[in-house]
């Protein structure tokens, strides 16, 4: 029977790599806001809504007509996008414009696609 590459050959710790894992270790509270962070990427329809804003500023009906949704559908999603940081708005008169919250958003996405690509 073959060893799983997940089993660990023999019982001694690896006192020194075990030190500088937890010394890189996030804290928990991070660790959850960085739970959460991958928990509302992984739907579809928010990633897509979010490479949808990536370059430009759009508002819901445009959204909507991009992704081929109901503005409905689309206003629920940047609920959540927003809670999470994620999106930001902008009023101007009748009319609301979304946009990504910052540069690190953008910067997440092109590395989550380069690595999807990758594999």
């Amino acid at each position: 029977m073959s060893k799983n590459a997940a089993e660990c050959d023999g019982t001694a710790i690896h006192r020194d790599a075990v030190d500088t894992a937890l010394e890189a270790m996030p804290s928990e509270e991070d660790m959850d806001k960085l739970s959460t962070l991958f928990k509302v990427l992984g739907d579809p329809t928010r990633v897509r809504i979010m490479w949808a804003i990536e370059r430009t500023e759009l508002c819901v009906c445009d959204i909507a007509e991009v992704l081929g949704m109901t503005k409905s559908a689309i206003s629920h999603q940047l609920g959540t996008l927003k809670d999470a940081n994620l999106v930001r708005y902008r009023r101007d008169g009748r009319n609301v414009f979304y946009s990504l919250d910052d540069d690190h958003v953008s910067d997440i996405l092109k590395i989550a696609i380069a690595h999807a690509r990758h594999v």
